[in-house]
Parts: structure tokens; sequence; C-alpha cells
């Protein structure tokens, strides 16, 4: 894992996180209410942590339906969640 920070858009706040976090991790460690919710409004949260269960779902810089525990943040980069 590299050394220093980049900053990220969380839900339109602009954040720093360590470089060679996941998306997921940069949530977490903001404490940011991130999970999703079913077809049927039931809340949900990520499961798995390694992009089996595809419960961490999120949207990064416009593309929709990317798992967060398997993508690391770069610099800039635009995540939204359902909440």
């Amino acid at each position: 894992m590299s050394t220093g920070f980049v900053t990220v858009y969380l839900n339109t706040q602009l954040r720093t996180v360590p470089v060679g976090v996941t998306v997921a991790a940069a949530l977490a460690l903001h404490q940011i209410d991130w999970g999703r919710r079913s077809v049927t409004g039931e809340p949900r949260a990520a499961l798995c942590g390694m992009g089996v269960c595809f419960e961490c779902r999120v949207t990064i810089n416009g593309a929709a339906q990317q798992r967060a525990c398997q993508i690391l943040v770069c610099e800039d980069m635009q995540v939204v969640t359902d909440v």
C-alpha cells in the first residue's frame, strides 16, 4: 500500500482518505451511512467485504452498481450512495 492521502467526494462531501484503501473503507472511515435499499425498500449493508454478495454497491464517477469493497479510491473520485 502506498503512503499519502487523496481527496474524494463522498455523497458530495469532500473528504481526505489514505491512498490504497477501498471505497467501502473510506465510507466507514468517515462514518458515512452508506447502506443501500433493496427493491422492496429494506435497508441493506455490506456483508462479505470481498465482492461476492454485491451488497456494497454505490455509484462511482457516474457509474452505478459499483462494488465499494473492490474499488480503490483515487483523487477526485465521486461516490454516491443510495442513502
